[in-house]
């Protein structure tokens, strides 16, 4: 089992859009900006006009490792940890796996798409090589 997140106001739409095939990243009503980590403030303007918004999903592997530990018996390894750039926006990145692929065949700048594992109540966003 994953070790599952904390749900409160800021990160429950993240956390649980994957339930209706979402990845909601929160964007700021005044400046526009996308931003991750779900935060009750915009990063870029100090705004506190934030919403959770659905994006693509989609977006390129900017770096990753191949882990070859198997940290806990849950995680076969070797699997992927990655770093995700989202298409909606330069810089909007955040930490995630890539999956449904063989680790040897992942390459930066690989095409990404979002796909969920749900676990209790929480949907973690994974990554799989876009089609």
């Amino acid at each position: 089992m994953r070790k599952l997140p904390l749900l409160n106001a800021e990160t429950r739409p993240f956390w649980t859009g994957g339930e209706v095939g979402e990845l909601r990243i929160h964007r700021c009503d005044d400046c526009t900006r996308y931003f991750h980590p779900p935060a009750p403030i915009c990063h870029q303007c100090s705004s506190l006009n934030v919403t959770p918004t659905p994006v693509s999903g989609r977006g390129r592997v900017v770096t990753f490792t191949i882990n070859h530990q198997a940290w806990t018996p849950e995680f076969t390894e070797p699997y992927v940890v990655a770093i995700v750039e989202l298409e909606e926006q330069a810089g909007l990145r955040f930490l995630s796996n890539i999956v449904n692929c063989a680790p040897e065949a992942v390459t930066i700048g690989m095409p990404v798409t979002v796909v969920f594992e749900n676990v209790e109540d929480v949907w973690i966003p994974l990554f799989e090589r876009a089609a």
